[in-house]
């Protein structure tokens, strides 16, 4: 079922954060390519940044894009199941909603063209509210399909229906349980 079709503020802004030890932005292709993909769509990089598997530092940047009121942040990598990969578990606490949804379906989609090999994944997504602005968050993998294949058929389809909900949501506070930021 489509969804119909809504319209949020037209540009968004955002920031893109690739999460890796080994990444330089030469090297980054994911993020380079979301980077590149949602400038096409009209929306406003705010940050670019390449971060090491860290939990301080991974926190430092979420917080420094989160604090800045972007709309919308994309995180690439380190959400496997490898003993490096530690975002989901660093910033999934900050979601005050999850999005399980998101994941669930990216698997799906992910095994339609990987096979079981899309169990491994733990991509996922939330939303995060500071000071009265909500930030739609979406943690994907590391691999550049992955990452296409989660914005194309996933994220850029559901944006304005996300921002849509999200504008509501500014006049009804629910309690907000995650860590203050």
């Amino acid at each position: 079922m489509k969804c119909a079709k809504t319209h949020p503020k037209s540009t968004l802004t955002y920031s893109v954060i690739s999460i890796s030890d080994t990444r330089t932005p030469q090297t980054d292709h994911s993020g380079q390519w979301l980077v590149k993909r949602f400038q096409q769509e009209g929306h406003q990089l705010q940050n670019y940044q390449i971060c090491p598997d860290e939990p301080k530092k991974i926190q430092q940047h979420f917080q420094k894009n989160i604090n800045q009121h972007i709309d919308l942040l994309l995180l690439t990598g380190g959400s496997g199941i490898a003993p490096r990969d530690i975002t989901p578990e660093t910033i999934e606490p900050y979601f005050c909603k999850k999005i399980p949804g998101f994941g669930e379906l990216f698997r799906f989609l992910s095994y339609q063209e990987i096979g079981t090999n899309a169990i491994l994944s733990r991509a996922s997504a939330g939303i995060v509210e500071n000071q009265n602005h909500y930030t739609a968050v979406f943690l994907l993998p590391g691999s550049t399909s992955a990452v296409q294949l989660a914005t194309e058929q996933l994220i850029l389809p559901q944006l304005p229906h996300i921002f849509s909900l999200l504008s509501k949501e500014k006049n009804h506070h629910p309690p907000n349980l995650s860590p203050k930021i």
